[in-house]
């Protein structure tokens, strides 16, 4: 059992720990993205970012953090500057060879009779 003295000794270490890892200007630990699984086994959502020098610190970080009223079975860490996102300005161009091909979309196709639809 961690007694709160040697929480913060640990504490203490791990920051020394991080910030020799990071340049000498640099004193926060990496920022870490947070997705979290809803009990009903929906699809992951992003919960929020926490601060933390390593993967496992920060599975820790988000379950204190946003786990608090058992929202979530499952939790997913990623490292900020590992996530790469088009931007708003690039909507035309990125999106632009899906426009040409309706066949993707459910409306193109029509439903045999023989089908029994879904209530």
């Amino acid at each position: 059992m961690l007694l709160y003295s040697d929480f913060w000794l640990l504490f203490l270490r791990l920051q020394i720990i991080s910030m020799s890892k990071n340049s000498e200007n640099n004193t926060e630990w990496p920022l870490w993205e947070v997705f979290y699984q809803p009990k009903d086994g929906k699809p992951f959502e992003h919960a929020g970012s926490v601060h933390a020098p390593d993967a496992e610190m920060a599975l820790q970080n988000a379950r204190d953090t946003y786990a608090r009223r058992n929202e979530g079975i499952a939790f997913w860490v990623v490292p900020s500057d590992q996530i790469t996102a088009s931007s708003p300005e690039d909507e035309g161009p990125f999106f632009d060879p899906a426009n040409d091909k309706p066949y993707r979309h459910p409306q193109f196709y029509s439903v045999p009779r023989a089908v029994k639809k879904r209530k």
